[in-house]
Parts: structure tokens; C-alpha cells; sequence
């Protein structure tokens, strides 16, 4: 499984010291991302075919609050990969105990007109190649 360490800042907190909810999305996103270009797909190249991935949907759950100073691991594994979409499953940890749970629905775009569009098919096969079972 893909892992993102984060260190947590001021900046990600909120007055007591606790990470701001919307926070969580950034990690994922940046895991998402650091994801994609390990796996040779960075964000230029994936405009340079003509298509960009866009968050479609997310089911979230907050199971334990991350603090100032605190040092997690954001997961990131691609559960399905389907003709125009992707479904990620994401974890938020800290020294492997899980304080978020996460399922991201990605939609493949057209790069100029952000309307659905199919994954290409070289890309299609080797992400589908990278699922992990659930």
C-alpha cells in the first residue's frame, strides 16, 4: 500500500491545536497524487494526454483526531478502476493506529472541456493492473 508521511503544522490546526477537518481532504489529495506520479502518471502528463482525474465523490469518517506535532501516514490504494472512473480507499494513521477512513470517487476528464471521458486505453490497463483487493 502507498504511504504519504505528514508532519502536522500551526497551519493545520485549528485554536486547540487539532487538525481542521478540511485538512484531512489535502493529505488525501496529496497521496492521491504522490500516488500517481510512483506509479509514472504524474499531473503534466496526464494534461499532456488530454485528460485531468477530478474527486466526484467522497465518503469520509473521522475516527480519531490527529494533534499539532503529530507525524501520519496517508494511505492510498486504487480499489477499482473502471472505464472513466477510479475508487480509492484512504487511510489517515498514526503510528498504525487509523484515525480516518476514506472512499474517493475519481472522474476521468477531458483535459479541455471537463466533461466525462473514457481513461485512455495504455493508461486503463496499467492502473487497472495496479488495483489492490479490497
Amino acid at each position: 500500500m502507498f504511504s504519504l508521511p505528514v508532519r502536522i503544522y500551526w497551519e493545520d490546526t485549528d485554536a486547540g491545536g487539532v487538525v481542521y477537518h478540511a485538512q484531512y481532504v489535502a493529505f488525501m489529495e496529496r497521496a492521491r497524487s504522490e500516488w500517481m506520479r510512483a506509479n509514472g502518471h504524474g499531473q503534466e502528463s496526464l494534461r499532456q494526454a488530454g485528460m485531468v482525474f477530478a474527486v466526484r465523490a467522497m465518503t469520509v469518517d473521522f475516527l480519531k483526531p490527529a494533534r499539532l506535532d503529530d507525524a501520519l501516514e496517508v494511505t492510498a490504494a486504487l480499489a477499482e478502476c473502471r472505464r472513466a472512473s477510479l475508487v480509492f480507499r484512504q487511510e489517515v494513521l498514526r503510528g498504525g493506529e487509523r484515525l480516518l477512513a476514506a472512499t474517493v470517487r475519481i472522474a476521468a476528464l477531458d483535459a479541455a472541456t471537463f466533461r466525462p471521458a473514457p481513461i485512455p486505453p495504455g493508461l486503463h490497463a496499467q492502473l487497472a493492473a495496479l488495483q489492490s483487493p479490497t
